[in-house]
């Protein structure tokens, strides 16, 4: 059983981006199918993504809504710069702060995952 953290950095301007949450969400989806102890995280620019894939009328909701027991949270500090810490709250979805306001990728590296970046 692989233990992974999916953490998505892209933000939510160019197509490209749109891309990268995709890929996550697959990842996550396919770690959660296969019995992996797999979680999500929400960094930097990826903190709008939240409220982006909350929206029902969202191409990659029902994906999302998939996963989103898996989702760890979204970086406090970032939620805050980004002015979408409401919207975070709205979607159930937990601050991560621990290592100056930011997730700490070091600690989970202690703590056996491998670290995926999006």
């Amino acid at each position: 059983m692989a233990k992974i953290s999916v953490v998505v950095l892209a933000g939510t301007e160019a197509h490209s981006d749109l891309a990268r949450v995709l890929n996550a969400l697959a990842l996550v989806q396919e770690a959660k199918e296969a019995g992996d102890e797999v979680e999500l995280v929400f960094d930097g620019a990826a903190v709008v993504w939240i409220r982006e894939l909350e929206s029902p009328d969202h191409k990659l909701h029902s994906m999302f809504t998939a996963v989103k027991d898996r989702v760890a949270g979204a970086c406090e500090f970032c939620a805050g710069a980004f002015d979408v810490k409401e919207d975070i709250r709205a979607a159930g979805v937990e601050f991560l702060s621990e290592y100056q306001g930011h997730p700490s990728l070091r600690q989970r590296v202690e703590d056996g995952y491998e670290i995926v970046t999006f």
